[in-house]
């Protein structure tokens, strides 16, 4: 489906520029993801508002502060408007939820399949998020699992939601924004 609006429950994935965007990029390349410019992703509120994860920690923010910049607002193709309200419906209870480059490492510890003594349940924590374990956790808490790879939970990139929902059969449902 094509929009030309983001609808709340969309997930927005853009490009993170500097340092910071090249260390994730390099992050999802060691876990098998790629190496595109789709280093960040948050998920659309209703009323022009996003909830986005960052070093600060989770924020809910004006939608229109990406305004100018690409990005690329995917979904799976059959999400109802039921389950459209119902993943953005408690998802502010992440506000301030802290940010862990360390999940970076710990999923790639996991593809590499390093044997880490409770770096399942370290990454499956919601005391720390990197943006996409926030988004697919969005999901997951109104009952839409995204992955079906059987993967942990919080084992998730930007670009493992690009591979996801912006490929091949799923490219209908992409609406880029720059």
């Amino acid at each position: 489906m094509i929009h030309s609006q983001p609808l709340p429950g969309d997930i927005g994935l853009t490009r993170i520029p500097g340092a910071a965007g090249l260390f994730i990029k390099i992050g999802q390349w060691i876990n098998g993801n790629g190496f595109a410019d789709w280093e960040h992703a948050f998920l659309v509120l209703p009323e022009g508002r996003l909830l986005e994860a960052e070093p600060g920690g989770a924020r809910v923010r004006a939608l229109s502060e990406y305004d100018g910049a690409r990005v690329l607002y995917v979904c799976p193709d059959d999400l109802t408007d039921q389950q459209r309200t119902a993943i953005v419906q408690d998802c502010g209870r992440y506000t301030g939820v802290p940010y862990s480059f360390l999940d970076y490492l710990a999923i790639a510890a996991h593809r590499f399949r390093l044997r880490l003594p409770g770096l399942r349940r370290y990454v499956a924590s919601t005391r720390h998020m990197i943006c996409s374990q926030l988004v697919d956790q969005c999901y997951q808490d109104a009952g839409v699992h995204l992955f079906d790879d059987n993967r942990w939970p919080g084992y998730v990139t930007p670009m493992a939601l690009y591979d996801l929902l912006a490929q091949d059969e799923h490219t209908e449902s992409v609406v880029e924004v720059a």
